[in-house]
């Protein structure tokens, strides 16, 4: 079974790997059902998803009428406004078949004028607030993409106390100075301060570029077993920080499988090695 850890303040302990159900849009039923059994085999407690991501809440809706008390279940917004927000939040509620969710998100908070709308009066943190206060969600948290995600972050959490907050990690995107500085900066902050660290992107093995666009992520993902494995281990050797899988289905079952076999952080030389062999390049450069 993968590991699981305390998630931030929640009292809940969630799978070190969490299953991002961006992976099942554009899956017939009896697919997703069969991931539905791949979580349960590895011991996958905690799910992530969002209105964005096409038909993955209506994916999930049969899965939490009938498991809820299995999964700590976290959704997000990608609306700005109170009223915008509250009506996207209950759209969800009634797609996952749930009255409430453990974990309520901003999606892709990465913009300084839409931070001030969020902040704003009126503005859709209002709403998630009220919703915890209500009880609809136990957590709200922050996500983002892109190379100033970490400082973004790090701001925004300054200005209001997130529970949770999520962004890109992996090997070579580590090897960036400067996000790698910035990083470990909002890291450090967030043991502190016991807020949930998620992070995605773990086997993007770059952008499509002119090759042929065949999987369902906007990134080419790795696809070889031994190199999906190393990067996993890469990210899961960062003490008390959770990896979300891959958006393409057909390879989650290597995450899921490397995420249970973690025993140490593979080396420098080993990764740089895998970089070689794979053509891995970074995202958001």
């Amino acid at each position: 079974m993968i590991e699981k850890i305390p998630f931030g303040k929640s009292g809940h302990q969630s799978s070190r790997t969490i299953f991002g159900s961006v992976s099942l849009d554009g899956v017939s039923a009896s697919d997703a059902d069969r991931v539905l059994d791949l979580l349960f085999e590895f011991g996958v407690n905690h799910i992530d998803t969002a209105p964005k991501y096409g038909e993955a809440e209506l994916r999930l809706g049969p899965w939490m009428k009938r498991y809820r008390d299995r999964f700590f279940l976290a959704t997000k917004t990608n609306e700005r406004t109170y009223q915008d927000a509250k009506e996207q939040f209950e759209r969800s509620l009634e797609r996952l078949q749930v009255d409430r969710v453990d974990l309520l998100q901003f999606h892709n908070l990465t913009d300084v004028v839409e931070r001030e709308i969020i902040m704003g009066p009126g503005g859709a943190l209002e709403f998630l607030m009220e919703a915890r206060e209500k009880g609809l969600t136990k957590m709200i948290g922050i996500t983002g993409h892109g190379l100033h995600t970490p400082k973004f972050h790090l701001q925004t959490l300054e200005r209001f106390a997130f529970d949770s907050v999520l962004l890109p990690c992996n090997y070579l995107l580590m090897k960036d100075p400067e996000y790698a500085r910035e990083f470990q900066e909002l890291l450090s902050y967030c043991h502190e301060h016991r807020i949930a660290v998620q992070t995605i992107k773990a086997i993007a093995r770059g952008y499509w570029g002119n090759r042929t666009w065949n999987r369902s992520t906007w990134y080419e993902p790795l696809t070889d077993d031994g190199a999906i494995a190393q990067n996993v281990h890469w990210v899961l050797g960062i003490p008390n920080i959770f990896l979300n899988t891959v958006g393409d289905v057909r390879e989650m079952p290597k995450v899921l499988k490397a995420a249970n076999g973690f025993e140490r952080r593979p080396s420098e030389q080993e990764m740089d090695r895998m970089v070689e062999q794979t053509g891995m390049q970074t995202l958001f450069g």
